[in-house]
């Protein structure tokens, strides 16, 4: 009587199936996944970028939100009357100096020096209801004849004056900051001496928190988008969320 063989033989159909199923993926097959999973990661890409957050708008933001911030405290604690001068595509600071009567930029603080926007964004700004011609050329610091002294002296000493008084400064709100700046009143500045570009800020931020009415844009033109700076009636001043203009 013959022995059972050890090994037990399969039918053919079977050894087949069994080694299809062990074979994988062919290079083909790994190509469509491959070509699948980029049209996925594309399209999300897209997605995100007509609807996702601008870092840089809201980081230019929260900057321009902590200086207000913190020039209104400064400008509070010193009975200091500030502003902001605004070009097309950055701002700087000034301050009202009593000694010249007249405005000055802000120099002492490095805080408060000139900021420029990141490329691709820029300002629009509205006074009382009227749209301002904004101009990086009035960011340059100008100082009419007998400021230079005041430079040199602490802003705490120049700038001071009353508590909630606002007189002895000329606004010149939405004014042409190219508009000759005289004299300043300086009786030792001869009257025929040459005029300069003035400093006057189109953005008054007063040391009794008033403020003038204004609405100051931040944009991106390529995507639609902004934020925007409001004045209240109250010398509050509020930042929007980022928004996209409907294309």
């Amino acid at each position: 009587m013959s022995q059972p063989s050890a090994h037990r033989q399969l039918p053919r159909g079977r050894i087949r199936v069994a080694l299809h199923a062990t074979r994988g993926f062919t290079l083909l097959e790994l190509l469509v996944v491959m070509v699948i999973i980029g049209i996925v990661i594309a399209g999300a890409i897209l997605s995100l970028g007509s609807t996702g957050r601008d870092r840089g708008l809201e980081q230019e933001r929260d900057r321009l939100t902590a200086l207000i911030g913190y020039v209104r405290d400064r400008g509070a604690l010193m009975t200091t009357e500030y502003g902001i001068l605004c070009g097309q595509h950055g701002y700087r600071f000034v301050y009202y100096d009593n000694l010249s009567m007249q405005w000055l930029p802000e120099t002492l603080d490095d805080t408060l020096r000139e900021r420029r926007l990141p490329s691709g964004l820029d300002l629009h700004l509205i006074i009382e209801g009227r749209p301002i011609v904004l101009d990086d050329a009035a960011l340059k610091i100008s100082q009419a004849p007998g400021a230079l002294a005041a430079l040199g002296t602490s802003t705490a000493a120049a700038a001071g004056s009353a508590p909630g008084s606002t007189s002895g400064f000329t606004t010149g709100l939405g004014g042409d900051n190219s508009a000759a700046a005289g004299t300043g009143g300086d009786p030792s500045v001869p009257a025929d001496a040459p005029t300069v570009q003035t400093n006057t800020p189109q953005i008054l931020l007063l040391s009794n928190g008033d403020t003038n009415s204004f609405q100051l844009t931040i944009e991106r033109p390529s995507s639609k988008r902004s934020v925007t700076f409001k004045s209240a009636a109250d010398g509050s001043i509020s930042a929007s969320d980022v928004i996209e203009a409907p294309k």
